[in-house]
């Protein structure tokens, strides 16, 4: 068993790949050794499914944000009661991973953790206060790698990912949209004093791909720790959800994914 830990985000456009990326560096982490917490925030709920939960038992998982229970328990507040102002913003959240964690396959831990309302939204409320401390409780925790799928940027957290979060993956597939996506999450990050920023362009099919690439992020170049270019992969569409099947094919794919964890297992442990 591997003791040492490190913090990843995992943060871009919706459908360019990251939870399929984030499920497979599970697994891969958890091959070499390492105890891995994979927490979902992404608001779709895709990740235990990517990582091989099958959907009988996904059935059982209830984000946390969504756990009213859990939410009233711990804030003292239910967020669908009426609550005034009168909760507390600092619950002890310390049981979470314990009493609502799933064990996945390969022994991948997964955590659920539903939306996060972003700041802009004006949502402070008894559910944004009780996953605002799970972040912070997921920071203190020792030994672990930490994988955490985000939706399209990373603002919604604050400064919290500062407190643990030492690096971030980026991901894009080579079009306009994406790749703005990345500009404004990769400024994001550095302004989270985030220093290990990786950038993945994924469903690269030609050499023009990465040229195109290149030529968007020209004025960019200096924010990411390094790049990463995946090659589109046809099987990925045959093994959807689960990305285990994966693993056991020669896949360029995977072999891309496998170099992002060499980089990430590096600077991780540069920095543990």
């Amino acid at each position: 068993m591997n003791h040492q830990g490190f913090r990843v985000v995992i943060t871009g456009k919706g459908g360019v790949g990251k939870t399929t990326i984030t499920s497979l560096l599970s697994h891969l982490f958890t091959a070499r050794g390492y105890s891995v917490l994979a927490v979902d925030e992404d608001p779709q709920m895709n990740l235990p499914y990517a990582i091989g939960v099958t959907p009988k038992e996904g059935e059982s998982i209830i984000p946390l944000s969504k756990n009213l229970d859990y939410v009233e328990e711990k804030t003292g507040a239910r967020p669908d009661s009426g609550y005034g102002l009168m909760f507390s913003l600092n619950p002890d959240v310390s049981d979470v991973v314990e009493r609502f964690g799933v064990k996945g396959p390969d022994g991948v831990n997964i955590l659920v953790m539903g939306t996060v309302q972003k700041a802009a939204t004006g949502c402070l409320c008894p559910e944004n206060s009780l996953l605002d401390a799970v972040i912070r409780h997921i920071n203190l925790r020792e030994g672990e790698v930490i994988l955490m799928d985000t939706q399209a940027g990373v603002e919604h957290f604050g400064r919290a990912l500062a407190k643990g979060f030492n690096q971030a993956v980026l991901v894009a597939d080579p079009t306009f949209n994406s790749i703005e996506v990345v500009k404004h999450s990769a400024i994001l990050a550095r302004e989270l004093d985030i220093p290990d920023i990786h950038l993945v362009i994924n469903r690269v099919r030609s050499p023009g791909d990465i040229t195109k690439v290149n030529g968007m992020l020209a004025e960019y170049e200096g924010l990411f720790s390094g790049k990463h270019y995946i090659p589109y992969d046809e099987m990925m569409l045959l093994y959807d959800p689960d990305v285990r099947p994966l693993l056991e094919e020669e896949s360029e794919f995977v072999d891309g994914v496998r170099e992002l964890l060499i980089s990430l297992e590096m600077h991780g442990l540069m920095r543990a």
